[in-house]
């Protein structure tokens, strides 16, 4: 089967994204394992505007770093669907900026529906730690759920465009049972192997109770470790965010403010505008210089979507 190394990535990982998301990514895998082929065009469709990682732009004493699309560590071909990012190159971004004595304050654009789990928890206890250094302040310009919930909590403030979604507190993985399509189309798999679970949750045979349960501890455990740190960010226990963060739900402003997952409503050109001493309406003039690092993510981009 073309492209199981990526299926398996999908398969194996585990995931704090909205559902519709990986389904997406899911689906655009299943179309390229059949033959299809991405124009020019649609590459860049869903590439998009923030497609490319671009170096933090700078307004005064501000540093704006973009997060969108899929967040994955080491993002590999995860990047080709998504017009995502790697949790390295966030780290790369805030690195640069944590070492600027002159840029006490990040603002993170966020417009993501998460991402994966590794990288994620490293990167969020990066974000933390800069607390009391530099100011942190999440700006969701669209939505910040799962993964991206997981990051903007680390901050000293979270702030919602009106239109924005905030949440999808959560941790899943998808297994996908092949056997009954294989059997249709008269192939048979048989995995040779050691070790009484080394092929556990392999897609060509029905999973068994125990491998679910395996499984289930690891998302368990995943969830634990993200409860864990949106309580540490917004100072609230763990069990207040289990039970009144949404349950996995993405939320709405209102619902989101209501709740206590987001602090206020106002624009990026507002918040800008207020840390740099700006009438708001004046408009952002933002110096942007592309690093290697935001080319290197362009290029790779536009390499892998070919794959």
């Amino acid at each position: 089967m073309k492209y199981t190394h990526i299926a398996r990535y999908v398969s194996e990982t585990l995931w704090a994204i909205h559902p519709s998301k990986l389904m997406e990514l899911i689906s655009v895998l299943a179309f390229r394992a059949a033959g299809g082929e991405f124009s020019k065009d649609e590459i860049q469709a869903r590439i998009g505007d923030g497609g490319g990682f671009a170096a933090p732009s700078t307004s005064g004493a501000v540093a704006v770093i973009p997060i969108r699309g899929v967040i994955a560590h080491r993002m590999g071909s995860m990047d080709n669907s998504s017009g995502g990012t790697s949790c390295e190159s966030i780290s790369a971004l805030i690195d640069q900026v944590a070492g600027d004595p002159n840029v006490p304050t990040i603002v993170y654009d966020f417009d993501t529906p998460g991402g994966t789990v590794p990288g994620v928890q490293e990167l969020a206890a990066k974000m933390f730690a800069l607390r009391g250094k530099k100011q942190q302040i999440a700006m969701v310009q669209g939505q910040a759920c799962s993964a991206g919930y997981w990051l903007a909590s680390q901050c000293d403030e979270i702030v919602s465009i009106p239109s924005g979604t905030a949440g999808s507190i959560g941790v899943f993985c998808a297994h996908e049972d092949l056997s009954a399509a294989l059997e249709k189309e008269g192939i048979k798999v048989t995995l040779i192997s050691a070790g009484k679970y080394k092929v556990a949750g392999n897609a060509f045979e029905v999973l068994r109770a125990d491998e679910k349960a395996i499984i289930q501890a690891r998302v368990d455990e995943a969830y634990g470790a993200f409860v864990k740190d949106v309580a540490r960010g917004r100072g609230v226990t763990p069990a207040a965010v289990r039970s009144g963060y949404g349950e996995g739900r993405a939320l709405s402003v209102k619902d989101a403010l209501a709740a206590g997952l987001i602090d206020r409503v106002s624009s990026m050109d507002q918040v800008i505008g207020q840390l740099v001493g700006r009438k708001p309406g004046a408009g952002i003039r933002a110096h942007t210089d592309r690093t290697a690092i935001a080319q290197a993510e362009d290029d790779r981009r536009r390499r892998l979507l070919s794959f």
